[in-house]
């Protein structure tokens, strides 16, 4: 990864954009309830979106507030949602979580080491954007749930594309990858950024800007954000793909993105 182009952001915009992020998300949850479901995640209600990022941010928290410099192992998914507190403890529990991580990020050594999984300018840099990004996603999930969602800024939008497509892509890989090499532009209609996608048997390659590709997915940055997030379908985020479908169809069929 290129990280002199590593998101328009700087540190500090990324903490103020995950302070608003949580803020938006503990309000949509309150409005959707905690029992309502969450339609990008089909298993979950929205008190389990508040315990699995409660207990993210609390995880993150600690690799950035005590810089551990090698993973630490963490409960399972099974584990997260069977814990956390009682519905009418959860908000608060959220928001404490939530502000905990901004503290730390606000209070930490530019300088520091920890560890990380994608990479990053700085172990800092890292915590910052990938908390932000993990953060807004599941806002707009909240959002789904209780009716719509808020729009995102364009350039944090494309920043979490860049994200997905040049970190974790070629980090996690496709479940199923095709028998012959398949590739897929992205293009952000309203920041101008491309990304090209390499989907090969032996994993995902990604480059920023524009080449040929069997297929080209267009839209405003948070229309790809959102679908290629699969939080949103093609319609519903006013993108448009020319050329062989089924590329885009094996993104979002067999991309799976783990938070460690």
């Amino acid at each position: 990864m290129d990280t002199a182009k590593y998101g328009p952001c700087d540190i500090a915009s990324y903490i103020a954009r995950l302070r608003a992020e949580g803020e938006l998300l503990a309000g949509a949850a309150e409005l959707a309830g905690f029992d309502a479901p969450v339609p990008a995640c089909p298993d979950w209600r929205v008190r389990d979106l508040l315990k699995h990022l409660g207990y993210v941010h609390r995880w993150a928290a600690g690799y950035v507030r005590e810089q551990h410099v090698r993973w630490v192992d963490r409960a399972s998914e099974a584990e997260i949602l069977r814990g956390g507190p009682a519905d009418e403890a959860l908000a608060g529990w959220f928001r404490d979580g939530h502000a905990a991580l901004v503290r730390a990020l606000e209070a930490a050594d530019p300088g520091m080491t920890c560890w990380t999984f994608l990479e990053a300018p700085s172990p800092l840099a890292f915590w910052a954007r990938r908390q932000a990004h993990e953060t807004a996603i599941h806002r707009a999930d909240a959002e789904l749930a209780a009716g719509a969602v808020t729009p995102f800024d364009p350039e944090f939008a494309a920043d979490g594309v860049d994200e997905l497509a040049t970190g974790f892509a070629p980090r996690e890989g496709l479940a199923a990858r095709p028998q012959a090499t398949r590739t897929l532009q992205l293009h952000a209609a309203d920041t101008g950024d491309d990304w090209h996608l390499v989907i090969s048997p032996g994993g995902v390659g990604a480059r920023r800007g524009r080449r040929e590709a069997d297929a080209v997915l267009s839209g405003p940055a948070q229309g790809l954000y959102l679908l290629l997030w699969n939080r949103q379908d093609i319609e519903a985020a006013s993108a448009t793909v020319s050329g062989d479908t089924g590329v885009l169809l094996l993104w979002r069929d067999t991309m799976q993105v783990r938070w460690t």
